[in-house]
């Protein structure tokens, strides 16, 4: 894992990257290669995703792209082994604060369901804070700006929890 990011920074959020011994997850866990990947992809990571978060993400794209930003996923769909794994990595390299604020337990994740992407860069993020809610798209953490889920209703956001564990 890398060191904390600071939340407007452009790097991938700290969650969505390789283990510290540089191993890489795979894509058919849910990882992309270099922590990008288009909402177009055929990823697993995109694939799996659920149908109305992925139109609702590509319409938000579409979006940004007529006022100028461009946008890519960190991070989508991961499977409970990937989830466990970058859990247990940030305990390990971080500390179980740390894990408790940036990253859920796979029971928890709605990475593992397909409801949550993680968007960069921080320009398309500050975009989809603004006008997310058009789309459905809300950021449902506090302290995360990049993850978002498809959890509007009737175009308003309900109030962010603090943390990935609520």
């Amino acid at each position: 894992m890398t060191s904390d990011n600071p939340p407007d920074s452009d790097e991938p959020a700290p969650h969505t990257t390789t283990g510290s011994n540089g191993a890489a997850y795979g894509t058919r866990a849910g990882d992309f290669p270099g922590h990008r990947a288009d909402i177009d992809s055929d990823l697993p990571g995109v694939t799996k995703l659920d149908p109305d978060l992925r139109k609702a993400v590509n319409r938000a794209e579409s979006g940004m792209a007529r006022d100028g930003i461009a946008m890519w996923l960190t991070s989508g769909w991961r499977t409970v082994a990937y989830q466990k794994r970058l859990y247990a990595e940030a305990v390990r390299d971080h500390g179980p604060a740390y894990a408790e604020k940036y990253v859920a337990t796979p029971d928890k994740s709605s990475h593992v369901t397909g409801d949550a992407v993680d968007i960069g860069p921080t320009a398309a993020d500050k975009w989809l804070m603004k006008n997310g809610a058009e789309y459905g798209l809300c950021r449902a953490y506090a302290n995360e700006i990049w993850h978002f889920e498809l959890i509007a209703e009737d175009g308003q956001c309900p109030e962010m929890k603090s943390g990935a564990t609520g």
